[in-house]
């Protein structure tokens, strides 16, 4: 591949020392909140099976340029760019005992930022032309796993290291796979018409949560499926859903009537973290709550008025990072902060 040289001319941001931020009134699980980025559009921030590195996707400026994937330390340091700076990128994650990281990238498609999509039709996610690539944790070795024309992207590892979950346009609607790391044996895991996505493994690899909209009125379904034929969909109602790792025993968790989504496993495996704008799902407000597997308690984890989201615990389940738009600097910026996890 032309150009892969570039993977290790990689950038860095601007690293200050990790800034402590006191949690708002309610936040009683975050304990030393550390500021980790300053500056830009940081999101999606994952930890390596170690629980010392974190692999996120990263906007230099809110105004221009595509998202990249970089690497820190879970304290901020030593951050830098892993991907190779063309396209967009996205969903980074860490796997083979974090010695390789997974991401998803147009640039094989075209080197450019993808052209925004059209929000005349209102807020609608692009499903943009993205392979899935595996390469060594410090870009090296670059490998393409997927090959096609769809949307192949927000892919996770199961916790053996053995299967990638992904979402998948290959079929004709957008659902969930899985494969081996290699790319080999696709399994398709959802079947129902809407949006399945942003799905992450059981802390025992058994089970699957993520998040999916499904039409329930004829006049839902013909948007969903015209905005599908222009590779767009719109994400203004997802709620989560479970099942075992093969799809079978589906089963819905929310019924919030919002915008929920990034969910994650908690380390007792019982329970979900996950950002979500209810009460008002017309609110720009997103806040992190957990949910038991069957929709009981529900219970608000922060409570500031700006966006929280994207939540993975640590390893040893002591740790949450996040992204949030708190102690920004300038408008629209997101950073990464990570917290003790108090029970």
């Amino acid at each position: 591949m032309a150009g892969l040289g570039l993977l290790l001319a990689c950038s860095r941001p601007p690293a200050p020392a990790p800034n402590f931020v006191d949690p708002d009134p309610g936040e009683r699980h975050l304990r030393d909140i550390r500021q980790l980025t300053f500056g830009g559009n940081n999101a999606e921030a994952y930890f390596s099976p170690d629980g010392e590195w974190l692999i996120f996707q990263r906007q230099e400026s809110t105004e221009t340029g595509c998202d990249q994937q970089y690497v820190m330390k879970v304290d901020g340091t030593g951050a830098h760019r892993v991907s190779n700076g063309f396209g967009r990128t996205t969903c980074g994650y860490f796997y083979d005992g974090g010695r390789r990281i997974l991401y998803s990238s147009t640039f094989e498609h075209s080197r450019e930022c993808p052209t925004p999509p059209d929000r005349s039709q209102g807020y609608v996610w692009p499903l943009g032309r993205f392979e899935i690539y595996t390469a060594k944790a410090d870009g090296s070795d670059l490998r393409r796993l997927t090959t096609n024309d769809a949307y192949d992207a927000e892919a996770t590892v199961s916790p053996d290291g053995k299967r990638v979950v992904f979402t998948s346009t290959r079929d004709g609607d957008i659902e969930l796979y899985t494969m081996n790391v290699d790319g080999s044996d696709v399994r398709r895991v959802t079947r129902r018409v809407g949006y399945d996505g942003g799905a992450f493994f059981s802390p025992d690899g058994g089970m699957l949560v993520w998040r999916a909209m499904y039409p329930e009125t004829a006049a839902d379904s013909a948007d969903y499926l015209r905005l599908l034929e222009q590779r767009l969909v719109r994400p203004s109602r997802l709620e989560l859903w479970v099942a075992r790792a093969d799809g079978s025993e589906p089963r819905q968790v929310t019924r919030l009537g919002a915008a929920s989504f990034a969910p994650y496993f908690h380390p007792d495996g019982q329970r979900i973290i996950f950002a979500s704008n209810q009460p008002n799902p017309r609110s720009r407000n997103f806040d992190l709550y957990l949910v038991n597997l069957d929709g009981s308690g529900l219970e608000r984890v922060t409570t500031s008025p700006e966006f929280d989201a994207f939540p993975m615990f640590s390893p040893d389940g002591k740790r949450l990072v996040f992204a949030s738009n708190r102690s920004a600097a300038k408008p629209g910026e997101t950073n990464i902060f990570i917290a003790d996890w108090v029970e």
